[in-house]
């Protein structure tokens, strides 16, 4: 088949990934906005709505499967179909996380642990910008800038571990706080995963360009002698 029909195809997947990671980045924001305002309505269509993220998913999947199957791609944009097949699980569990935090505010009817609320909240907003900036740096084949949000992450780390230190202080403090901190820490959890599979889709830029597929997650990690 011509050039210009797999140009075509390429940007229909190129759109239809863009419009799978905005409907997840508004939820994974909307998620923690309803956990911080106590609003169990915009939880309860966050749940919902995590339907259609789904069905977004498999629908994009179907498209990059039959141009795999239909255009015979190699080189670049082989490995961009096969990494964008990738990003489609990526981004749909990260709609999951956010799905989670939306029944989190659900079953706890509301969590009056305030400072830690505007923390978590803040996570939540810090996740979501590395997840709009990864999905830039796919589309425009940007390896630079995938590789600083890969380093961002640790700042996710970091927000991750003054919640968990904050959270256990809160119930050394008052054992009443033992429920809401464990679902606090829940939601602290699904956000700094949100943020790993961020990494994944940064990994995914730099094969693209590159050919290589490294685990950059450990890079910066010291391993204590």
């Amino acid at each position: 088949m011509p050039r210009k029909s797999l140009d075509h195809d390429l940007q229909l997947i190129r759109d239809g990934l863009l419009i799978l990671s905005s409907l997840v980045e508004t939820a994974l924001i909307e998620s923690v906005a309803a956990l911080k305002d106590h609003d169990l309505e915009k939880s309860r269509s966050i749940y919902d709505n995590d339907a259609q993220i789904n069905a977004k998913r498999f629908d994009l999947e179907g498209q990059i499967i039959v141009t795999i199957a239909t255009q015979a791609p190699v080189l670049f944009d082989l490995r961009f179909l096969a990494s964008a097949l990738n990003i489609c699980t990526e981004l749909e569990r990260i709609g999951d996380y956010a799905k989670t935090i939306a029944r989190i505010n659900l079953i706890s009817e509301g969590n009056n642990i305030q400072r830690l609320l505007s923390s978590t909240y803040d996570m939540g907003v810090s996740a979501a910008d590395m997840l709009h900036r990864a999905m830039t740096a796919f589309i425009q084949r940007n390896s630079p800038l995938a590789a600083r949000i890969i380093a961002d992450d640790d700042i996710i780390d970091e927000m991750y571990r003054k919640v968990y230190s904050e959270l256990i202080n809160s119930v050394i403090r008052d054992a009443n706080n033992t429920d809401r901190a464990n679902y606090l820490l829940w939601v602290a959890h699904n956000l700094e995963r949100a943020a790993d599979r961020v990494t994944n889709i940064c990994e995914r830029t730099i094969y693209v360009e590159t050919g290589e597929l490294l685990d950059m997650s450990f890079s910066n990690l010291r391993i204590p002698r």
